[in-house]
């Protein structure tokens, strides 16, 4: 084969869950069936690396300084939700819930792949944190043991700097079944369960 289609299918390798020959049948495709799609990839992505830069305030992805939502002047200045990625954040703006600020870490914390606390900007989340105007900080990471980690961190760090911390509550799934879900779910749901 040409050295570049060699080039595109590694290229595309680097896309999460895209294997060799996944990587080999969308380059295929591209050259052969939709070159003008190609182009078009080629073109949205040397835009978005050349302008989409990190939010100055909340770290997330955003093509100005300040991203849209930190400038909403609606938004609840108060509160601010800590999240791993921008996709956790979009998760949560499509629940239409809440109506605070957030921080976007960009990660976890996780020893075994070099990431500790110095690469999620946890002086820019402290920095945002004390700034006056929030009163609560909303930890909303994952629940893998890496994202409780950086939970469990980033709720001491803040405690001791006497802010106000909540965690994004867990347990059974809507339209779940007690049979189906599983135990440790089930036991964090019975430990975090509230009045009705």
């Amino acid at each position: 084969m040409s050295k570049a289609l060699d080039f595109l299918t590694e290229a595309l390798r680097r896309l999460p869950g895209v294997g060799p020959k996944s990587a080999q049948r969308m380059a295929f495709h591209l050259l052969q069936y939709d070159r003008e799609g190609a182009a078009e990839l080629s073109r949205a992505l040397y835009q978005a690396v050349d302008t989409v830069h990190h939010c100055a305030k909340c770290n997330t992805f955003s093509d100005t300084t300040v991203c849209d939502l930190c400038m909403d002047e609606s938004r609840d200045t108060a509160l601010l939700c800590v999240v791993e990625t921008p996709a956790d954040q979009l998760m949560i703006e499509q629940t239409l819930t809440y109506k605070g600020l957030y921080f976007v870490l960009m990660g976890r914390l996780s020893p075994l792949d070099g990431i500790g606390p110095k690469d999620l900007h946890l002086d820019k989340l402290v920095t945002r944190a004390t700034d006056g105007a929030v009163q609560e900080v909303v930890l909303a990471t994952n629940f893998t043991n890496e994202g409780e980690a950086t939970a469990h961190y980033i709720s001491e760090m803040l405690k001791a700097r006497g802010m106000k911390v909540s965690r994004l509550a867990r347990g059974v799934p809507v339209g779940g079944e007690l049979e189906y879900v599983d135990a440790g779910t089930i036991a964090r749901a019975m430990l975090d369960r509230r009045s009705t």
